[in-house]
């Protein structure tokens, strides 16, 4: 899709024939959609796939959906995609900005070895007893603002670790435990350049909440809910995403 908002036109085929097609007839498909999505200050239509919207259909491992931030990440997952067995759906958010974004590039090396992972952890965090002392938060996030909130990080030198889930559905608990496990006590929160009421917050809620325990806290940093995916000016998107950043990056005293 050329936007990823232009996706609306196509509900319900997606709704009818291709998430319920196992369901009603046994028929598996191994089509894979590929849906710009990533808020760049182009306005709304060239903003949002509607990522809420496909996340709402999953269950029953009837469809994946990721969100790939590097070209080994995406060239794993598109491969994985081909051979998986049995054929599931694949719906991909990816950001035009990618192809301009050099933080998603790749080394040949990470083409040629490894796969795709559904969690990638944070290499560029800060570590204990150096200058800028141990992580005190976790930003969990998907897709493009993962690398934003990495750049501000580095050049703020805050002590917080940015972990990227690649993959939304099938949620990826147990490796996100994992990646957890390397920061405890730190304070966790959920960051995303969607609106509140968009995007995927309230469907990663509650999986959080069943990986983690009732008692661990998430707090979402989202743009303020909205009727419209994004904003029509240039002006006021950059304003939001600035803030965005900040408040994601901002550890309590």
């Amino acid at each position: 899709a050329q936007f990823g908002d232009f996706v609306n036109g196509g509900q319900i085929i997606i709704d009818q024939f291709i998430v319920a097609a196992e369901d009603k007839w046994a028929q598996e498909s191994g089509l894979t959609m590929l849906l710009p999505h990533g808020f760049e200050g182009q306005g709304p239509e060239h903003s949002s796939a509607r990522l809420e919207r496909f996340l709402i259909l999953c269950a029953e491992d009837n469809i994946r959906v990721a969100y790939p931030t590097t070209a080994a990440q995406y060239f794993h997952l598109l491969r994985a995609q081909a051979l998986a067995r049995p054929r599931k759906p694949l719906v991909v958010m990816t950001p035009k900005k990618y192809l301009r974004m050099p933080a998603s590039r790749s080394a040949v090396s990470e083409l040629t070895s490894g796969g795709f992972s559904p969690v990638l952890a944070d290499r560029e965090a800060p570590e204990a007893g150096s200058d800028t002392g141990t992580v005190r938060r976790v930003v969990l996030c998907t897709g493009k603002i993962g690398h934003e909130l990495i750049e501000r990080r580095n050049k703020e030198n805050a002590p917080v670790a940015v972990l990227r889930l690649e993959q939304l559905y099938p949620f990826p608990g147990s490796e996100l435990s994992a990646a957890l496990a390397a920061y405890p006590g730190a304070e966790l929160v959920w960051a995303q350049e969607e609106p509140e009421n968009m995007g995927a917050w309230r469907f990663v809620q509650d999986h959080l909440r069943r990986v983690l325990g009732s008692d661990v806290t998430v707090t979402p940093i989202a743009r303020d809910e909205s009727g419209s995916p994004a904003s029509g000016s240039q002006t006021v998107h950059d304003r939001e995403q600035d803030d965005l950043l900040a408040e994601a990056l901002t550890v309590r005293s």
